[in-house]
């Protein structure tokens, strides 16, 4: 039998499957009795997402998990309060984005690092920004993603705002009763001083300082106070985010040489926030150190090439930094990271 070289078997392939479509093309349509009967449409399902997204980083695995699903007015103000507002639109319609619509993630992520389950933040719970039924959905979500809350070992907590912090409570109990907490601990002695519920009452601070003394002061004798540098776990550290919250951190995740950068809420829009790093966030506490926060974690992401969550990115929330002209492009995880 004389040897078939590659070439040759995928000239004698394509010649079938040439041969083939040419054979179909020619074919005439079958029709009158045997025809199948027309049948209506099936009737429609809804729109449909996935929940819940699950990678590899060395030896850990990642998973992130979806808590809303809300479309809100924006992103002016929310990102470019100090632009006039046709300026963000134009941004927007320049990126075949709708111009005052969008629909950020609510992020929570878990990490199992094989000794520990570890969450980070804890979405809007019943009463965090984003009311269920469009928000809240972390204690719903996690049984899909192949988790209960009893397995979580420790609680990590990016900042104090409201959607971030909702989710620990379940009907005035901890939802995750076998966890361990830990939290920046200048950003814990912000929310916790009584000072914090002096401010408006209709204000976001407010319902964030409310919501902080009922779901994470009584957890005070079990939680864990970090600092920028510090590990909250062997191969997570603290990395310094402050501007959004006074304590704000973000973390990098290290496991066998793969690393991917957490950094809460140092965006909250994929173009506008990266794009135009200097406009100032509505829910930043301190617009200028927020965006000097932006700019440095930013560029920090783009010239480590490494993967990123952010909380508040498009679902599921994972994604490369590229440095643009004067700002910076999010670039979606694809296949990157199933390798």
């Amino acid at each position: 039998m004389s040897a078939v070289t590659p070439s040759a078997r995928t000239g004698l392939t394509r010649r079938r499957l040439l041969a083939t479509a040419a054979s179909a093309l020619a074919a005439p349509a079958i029709v009158g009795p045997l025809a199948a009967p027309v049948r209506a449409a099936a009737p429609p399902l809804g729109p449909s997402a996935p929940t819940h997204y699950r990678f590899r980083l060395g030896d850990f695995e990642v998973t992130t998990i979806l808590d809303a699903g809300a479309m809100i007015d924006g992103p002016w103000p929310v990102v470019g309060e100090d632009r006039p507002k046709e300026e963000v639109e134009r941004l927007m319609r320049e990126n075949l984005l709708p111009e005052t619509r969008f629909q950020p993630g609510f992020t929570p992520t878990l990490v199992n690092t094989g000794r520990e389950l570890i969450l980070f933040d804890t979405g809007n719970g019943a009463n965090g920004f984003v009311p269920r039924p469009h928000g809240g959905w972390l204690a719903r979500v996690l049984g899909s993603a192949g988790y209960a809350p009893e397995q979580v070992d420790l609680v990590v907590l990016t900042h104090g705002h409201a959607d971030h912090i909702g989710g620990l409570m379940e009907e005035g109990r901890p939802l995750f009763p076998n966890a361990r907490y830990a939290i920046g601990g200048s950003e814990y002695d912000f929310w916790a001083s009584k000072d914090r519920l002096s401010a408006p009452r209709e204000g976001n601070e407010f319902k964030s300082a409310s919501l902080f003394q009922h779901a994470v002061v009584p957890l005070a004798e079990r939680t864990g106070f970090l600092t920028a540098g510090g590990e909250a776990a062997p191969g997570i550290r603290a990395v310094e985010a402050y501007g959004h919250t006074p304590g704000h951190l973000a973390f990098h995740i290290e496991s066998r040489g793969s690393r991917l950068l957490l950094w809460g809420d140092c965006a909250h829009h994929e173009v506008a926030s990266l794009a135009r790093p200097d406009w100032h966030a509505f829910f930043d506490m301190d617009k200028e150190q927020g965006a000097a926060t932006r700019r440095r974690v930013y560029g920090m992401a783009a010239a480590d090439r490494i993967p990123v969550i952010g909380y508040h990115m498009t679902f599921p929330s994972v994604g490369f930094v590229e440095r643009r002209e004067a700002g910076y492009r999010w670039i979606p995880a694809s296949y990157q990271l199933n390798l």
